[in-house]
């Protein structure tokens, strides 16, 4: 039997299999991480949080509260594990009655701890405020996420090599043209780990904020209540494109860690992204001022 080239699959259907192909390998990693997960959950007798000299915040709501101990759990069975390790919750009934698996959490060290509702800005906040003069640095996680071991210790590495800067394991690169930002949809992903102002990093993988940038999100207080309630990536880099803090990945590749099977029944990004509410808190938040910044910022890097 003889083959022919016009018997062979495209090159586009082959690599639409590997794609689907490595989907399918990731939602299985998942789903056996999650199983692992809430099995340690349950026998896990050692403490969650360590010595590494960090905090490490994030929220729940709703249906999440009965998974987000899967996010908290891969970041407790780290190498390296936080001083503080903190969930902020705004429901006082989901508080009270909070679910099994975060009470085991709690003692070995997990603190849950009621506060008012910010939105997504709820994973930072409370904490920036808690602290009068911040000397320590602030992780950021997101409680839809299974973090690898060498999650903390990673963006902990990048904040001694540059303590001065915000450090992200995931980074996009806004888009700009004379009068305005481009759509969010159409930024392009980091693939360095060089400092530029349209550097954007979204937390869903782990930001590590320095204490002057805690220091500058204490002094603006809730404004972002008024201008961007559930964008808090946005506002935290209009903050830092402000203060002049500097924002760079982790490293070359930008990495987006597993979500957490059965965990995006109220997925915010949904709205953000595909409402276009992203793009209006852009709009409203960003003068002729931030977008000439960030127009030099590129112009400079094409030149590079």
């Amino acid at each position: 039997m003889t083959t022919t080239l016009d018997s062979l699959p495209s090159p586009s259907l082959v690599r639409g299999m590997a794609r689907r192909g490595k989907k399918l390998a990731k939602r299985l990693r998942a789903n056996l991480a999650t199983a692992y997960l809430r099995l340690r959950n349950v026998v896990a007798r050692g403490p969650a949080t360590g010595s590494a000299p960090v905090v490490v915040s994030l929220t729940s709501y709703g249906d999440r509260i009965h998974t987000v101990s899967v996010a908290i759990e891969s970041i407790a069975r780290g190498r390296t594990r936080p001083q503080r390790l903190v969930l902020w919750l705004d429901s006082p009934a989901q508080f009270e009655d909070r679910p099994a698996s975060l009470r085991r959490l709690e003692r070995r060290g997990l603190e849950v701890l009621l506060t008012s509702n910010y939105g997504p800005h709820t994973k930072y906040f409370p904490y920036v405020k808690s602290v009068e003069h911040h000397t320590v640095p602030l992780v950021t996680a997101d409680d839809d996420i299974i973090y690898p071991q060498n999650w903390l210790a990673l963006l902990i590495a990048a904040n001694r090599r540059h303590p001065k800067a915000i450090s992200g394991h995931w980074v996009s690169i806004m888009g700009v043209s004379e009068d305005r930002v481009a759509a969010y949809g159409t930024w392009a992903r980091a693939h360095d780990t060089a400092v530029r102002p349209t550097n954007f990093s979204p937390g869903v993988s782990g930001v590590i904020y320095p204490p002057a940038m805690l220091q500058e999100l204490r002094l603006r207080g809730e404004r972002f209540l008024s201008v961007c309630p559930s964008a808090d990536d946005i506002w935290l880099h209009w903050v830092a494109l402000r203060a002049g803090i500097p924002v760079r990945q982790v490293g070359r590749v930008p990495r987006h860690f597993p979500i957490i099977p059965g965990s995006q029944g109220q997925a915010l990004m949904t709205s953000n992204v595909g409402e276009n509410r992203n793009d209006h808190c852009i709009q409203g938040l960003y003068a002729a001022e931030d977008v000439a910044a960030l127009n030099l910022s590129a112009a400079r890097h094409r030149l590079d």
